[in-house]
């Protein structure tokens, strides 16, 4: 019997994501850990095709097994690993609640190039050193330097990126 990959992908997109959820529990054996529609779509058709064209061959199937040879093959780290390491950062950030989590350690030196020129700031503990003199505020750096104001961080570029966990 053969596939009919356009008939079954028509078929799945008047499914529920649900009821995604279920068949690709059903094709491929395991809970899926994505809610997107779509990703469910490709991979139980995915499966669903191996399965009908019968996998791949014995000889593959032993090269591929020597070849991870107990290496980790998880693209991304499993959830308690996840929280390990935010519960990690949390007791981090307790240690010196009161300084901006934006910031780097103390010792850090920032180096940005403006217009040409080279800019070195080193962080200190309550402070910032910039040519000899110590500033408050990576802004005031940023001001002094372009000329009009501007938002330190964003000028060092030390802004989370969007999305990104904090």
């Amino acid at each position: 019997m053969s596939l009919n990959i356009t008939r079954e992908v028509a078929d799945m997109k008047k499914l529920t994501t649900g009821e995604l959820k279920d068949k690709y529990e059903t094709v491929c054996g395991c809970a899926p850990r994505s809610h997107n529609r779509d990703w469910l779509v490709k991979k139980i058709v995915w499966r669903m095709q191996a399965i009908d064209e019968g996998g791949l061959p014995e000889r593959a199937r032993r090269r591929a097994l020597a070849m991870a040879d107990d290496a980790d093959l998880r693209k991304r780290p499993p959830r308690s690993f996840t929280q390990q390491v935010e519960a990690a950062e949390e007791t981090t950030v307790a240690l010196d609640p009161g300084r901006d989590t934006r910031l780097p350690p103390a010792g850090t030196v920032l180096v940005k190039t403006y217009k040409g020129q080279t800019i070195t700031v080193t962080v200190n503990q309550d402070d910032f050193d910039f040519n000899g003199k110590r500033y408050e505020t990576l802004s005031a750096i940023a001001n002094e330097v372009s000329g009009s104001h501007v938002n330190g961080f964003a000028f060092f570029k030390l802004n989370p990126k969007k999305g990104a966990a904090q």
